[in-house]
Formats: C-alpha cells, structure tokens, sequence
C-alpha cells in the first residue's frame, strides 16, 4: 500500500471521459453519417471479428448486434448526465466530437450543421456547472466512407480533410473550448490499426509499411491541426494522447531486459517522441531497416511535424506489463490493448487485466523525466461486473480501491516532482465497453441499466463510487 500524505495542487483537473461512439448513440440522428464502430458487433469475440481479415466493415443484423449504434443514449440525455457530473463536483470533462457527426461521409467541403449544433448544445449545458470539456478531435471514431472509399490513414489525402474538421470544430467552439487532444491513444495503431487508423489489414506482409505510412500521415495532420489550433484559439492546450504501458522485464536475464526495453520503446514512446519532440526518434530507424519499411516522405513533411509539437501529454494508464523475450501460452496474460506474461506479484481484475497501482508512479515518472511536458491522466479505471442489490444500491468497493490507489501513486508522483495537470477517470458513467462490446463490463460512478443483449430502461443510478468520487474531488484529493 502507497503512503500518501500531500495535497494535489491547486487547480487541479479532476473529472471522468467518455468517448462519442461509445455513449452517444443516435447514430443515425441529425444527419450523422456511418462511422467505424458502428459496424463493430458486440460480445467478447468482437476482436476475433473485426480483426479478421475478411471482416468488410458491413452491418449485419440478422446476425449480429451493434451496441455502439444505441451506446446510452447520451445524445437525448445529455443534460441528465452532465447534471449528475456537476453533483460529483466535475471541473473538466473529457469527451470526444463524432467526426462523422460534423462531416458525415469526412470528404465534404461544409460541415453538418445538425451535428456542430449538438455539441453546441452540451458544450453550453457543460459551462452552465462550470465544466470546462476537454475535447479529443478523433477518438477511435472517424467517418465509415473514408475507410471504405479511401483505405483510412494510408491515403494522404486524409490530411487535408482531418485539417479541415479541425479547423471547424476551432473556429466554432473557439470561445468555449480550451483543452483540445488530436488523436485518442493514437499509439494503439500499432497493434489495433483498424480502430485508430482505420486501415483493415489484410496479410501480414502489408502490415507494417502500410501501418507506418498511416502514422506518418497522422503526424502531419496532428501537426497542422495544433497549428490551426494555437492560431484559431489564442491560450488553447492541445494534447497528444497515448496508452502508456509501462515495460517490466520478466527478470534480470539481460536478453530480457533488453527485449522488454525495445518493446517499451516502440509502443510507448515512438507517437510520443514525434508529436512532443516533432521528430522521428533514433531508435526507429533500426526498426524499419529490420521490416523494410520506407516512408514517403514529401518536402516539408518534417519541417509541419516539427513545428506542431503538443503542449503536454495525455495518456491513459489502465496496467503495466511484463516481458520475456521467449513465452510459452500458459504465461501470456490479458490487458489492454497489449498484453505480455502474467506479472506474479500482481491481482487481476474481473476482466484479466493485471492491477498496478504502483505502475502509474512509474508511469508519470518515465513520461515527465523523458518530455518535460505537463501531464494529463485521461484515462484510468476498473472494469468490472456490478449488482444491484435488492434496496437499489451499488456497492462497488472494488472499484472505490482500486481508483483510491491510483490516486495515492498520483499524488507520489506529485511528491516526486511531476507536473501533473488533472486526472479524468475513465468511463465516468457506464458505457459500451470498446474491447468486447460489452455493458456488464462496468467502469462508471454512474450505473446505466442496459445490458448486453440491448435490454434495459436505460435508467442512471449512482453508485457508492460517485459519493466517494465527489469527496475526494471536494477535500482536492485529501480525503480518500
């Protein structure tokens, strides 16, 4: 157990995050074009779909189910939600805008005038409670047409059309809006390329040149994005925002520790390096001699990357990881996104993912001694299966634990010197799990009675983590 014994300092951001295509829904209201997830089946096999290289991104009812279609129903019921935010004692709230909600097909010239008049309207509801929202521009969500009609990220013509979108939802909530992040977790396209890069990936001889031209387009878009931004929205921050996993080796065994380290560089650092440094780390040019990738790049690609570096660094922190560079199937362990061998000095959560309090110390130490940047916890939480009891109540315990450890390793790293900006827990208020799909996989203070078949009233009800959660932002993290 952490000793904690400093106050967070004052100012401090503390909040919860959704994204858009996992709460919203209404997915074909005022004028919302297709997007990705929502042709995404649900259930714990939905990775094993979707990933399949004949999965064609079309929507099939007769055989499957599409939660991120209804999510929970955020889009009518925003206010409600936004109210129970202000009553925990929210001073941000990190969300996304739906690409697909402002530009339908992505490739139009004007915006959706429906879709910018939504986000007005909770923007507006927002600011009425004094919540600032932080706003990630592309959350795992972008417009169906441009992956099926122009192979996602890989074509550079995507550039010009993120630009656009960018430039659009600046201008619009210039007066309303400060904190901006790019790209969700846009690190994830390395082993997820479909939900970030919308690439479908078909044969693995393709993977890696195709997967690594899409970043370098990312790159440039982020970049020219940030610049509009600081030019459009005077004072604005813009993020980048990655999932930081910090690398433990196995053991001492040098082969794995050096295993471990190149593994933790390449997942953990290379989106960082390029948007926070602006250029292409050192260590990738190894990398790419070894997969034969050969970036085209165009005049004045690195000059636009340098000069739209981020002004601090979002990341969500769900678990660490532990290496081996030889692992048998019985080691292997579940997590987020990237796994590696099961870790024995750790617990697991209902969903297998290995629970580490100490690993977010880590993280906000390796992050901050290597960019120097402000850091923004953005994503954080349990997912786990909650009832309710006979009275109506939630007790979920675990989840109060698990987030009161977190928040002691927070405040540690405080302590150690880091300059810790805010902390929005993830899935603030029940929603459609990205992983699996699932409702039963619970992350919220906020219960919302839909289940994984679709049934439910989809009534919210507070959990005993929302009374803990609204104490511990009312004492400024003094009492948890």
């Amino acid at each position: 157990m952490l000793e904690f014994n400093k106050s967070f300092p004052e100012g401090f951001l503390w909040g919860g995050a959704t994204a858009a295509n996992q709460v919203e829904g209404a997915y074909k209201e005022g004028d919302k074009g297709l997007s990705v997830p929502d042709t995404f089946p649900g259930g714990k096999n939905r990775h094993k779909i979707i990933f399949n290289p004949n999965f064609n991104l079309e929507i099939n009812k007769d055989k499957y189910f599409y939660p991120n279609q209804e999510g929970i129903d955020f889009y009518h019921r925003y206010k409600e939600d936004i109210a129970m935010f202000a009553e925990m004692g929210f001073k941000v709230y990190r969300m996304s805008i739906a690409w697909s909600r402002i530009f339908p097909k992505g490739d139009e010239i004007e915006p959706n005038e429906e879709g910018l008049a939504f986000y007005d309207r909770v923007f507006d509801e927002l600011h009425k409670y004094g919540i600032e929202p932080v706003v990630t521009i592309s959350h795992f969500e972008m417009p169906l047409y441009l992956v099926t009609e122009y192979g996602g990220w890989k074509n550079r013509e995507l550039i010009t059309f993120f630009e656009r979108y960018s430039k659009v939802v600046f201008n619009r909530y210039k007066d309303i809006v400060k904190y901006w992040m790019t790209f969700n977790e846009i690190n994830a396209g390395l082993v997820m390329p479909l939900y970030g890069l919308g690439i479908l990936i078909k044969s693995e001889e393709d993977k890696y040149q195709t997967t690594f031209q899409a970043f370098h387009h990312q790159f440039i878009a982020s970049a020219l994005a940030v610049k509009a931004g600081h030019e459009i929205i005077p004072g604005s921050q813009i993020g980048t925002m990655i999932v930081y996993v910090p690398t433990y080796s196995y053991d001492s065994n040098p082969e794995n520790v050096i295993f471990a380290l190149k593994e933790e560089q390449l997942f953990n650092y290379f989106c960082g390096d390029v948007q926070v440094r602006g250029e292409y780390p050192s260590f990738i040019k190894q990398y790419f001699k070894e997969h034969n990738i050969e970036l085209e790049i165009q005049e004045g690609d690195l000059e636009t990357i340098k000069d739209g570096t981020v002004d601090y660094i979002g990341f969500s922190y769900y678990m660490s990881r532990t290496e081996k560079k030889s692992k048998t199937a019985i080691e292997v362990g579940a997590g987020n996104i990237i796994g590696g061998v099961k870790n024995p000095f750790l617990s697991v959560s209902d969903w297998g993912w290995e629970i580490d309090p100490m690993g977010l110390r880590i993280s906000l130490n390796q992050l901050y001694d290597r960019y120097q940047k402000p850091l923004f916890i953005v994503e954080n939480g349990l997912g786990a299966y909650d009832k309710v009891e006979e009275d109506g109540s939630i007790n979920d315990d675990s989840r109060i634990e698990y987030l009161r450890e977190h928040i002691k390793a927070m405040g540690e790293a405080i302590k150690d010197g880091v300059n810790l900006m805010g902390y929005t827990p993830w899935g603030c208020i029940d929603l459609v799990s990205n992983s699996t799909g699932e409702m039963s996989k619970r992350y919220g203070f906020i219960y919302v009675d839909k289940h994984d078949d679709g049934s439910g009233t989809l009534e919210r009800k507070k959990k005993k983590s929302f009374f803990w959660y609204k104490s511990v932002i009312a004492t400024n993290g003094e009492q948890l």
